[in-house]
């Protein structure tokens, strides 16, 4: 059974930085896609970054420059660094996962809170 468990969030200052974590349970992330989404509070989810098998990257455009996505093997857990935080950032960071047609698998969940 696959299982995500995101941490790292919390209240931080705008302009500052804080590294999501999401481990991973139960397959080598380095065998799916791992996604890091965030949903607002009255918004629609959003993709935010994600890393593949490969260990190709992408990110969205509202982080792009500001965010790294990278993974540790041995810890078999991927992090999300958010730098230079703005008031747009404030979400739920969820992390999910998918392996083909056998898992499709999300996280309970992350809050990350800015002050102004």
């Amino acid at each position: 059974q696959v299982q995500l468990v995101e941490s790292g969030g919390g209240l931080v200052q705008a302009a500052g930085s804080l590294r999501l974590s999401c481990a991973v349970a139960g397959v080598p992330f380095r065998a799916s896609l791992i996604t890091w989404y965030r949903q607002a509070l009255g918004q629609q989810r959003e993709l935010v970054a994600s890393i593949s098998g490969g260990g190709a990257t992408s990110y969205a455009d509202s982080v792009k420059g500001r965010s790294t996505i990278a993974g540790d093997n041995a810890k078999n857990t991927v992090y999300l660094q958010l730098n230079n935080l703005n008031p747009e950032d404030p979400a739920v960071y969820y992390c999910h996962l998918r392996l083909g047609s056998l898992y499709d698998t999300w996280g309970p969940g992350t809050q990350v809170t800015v002050s102004s």
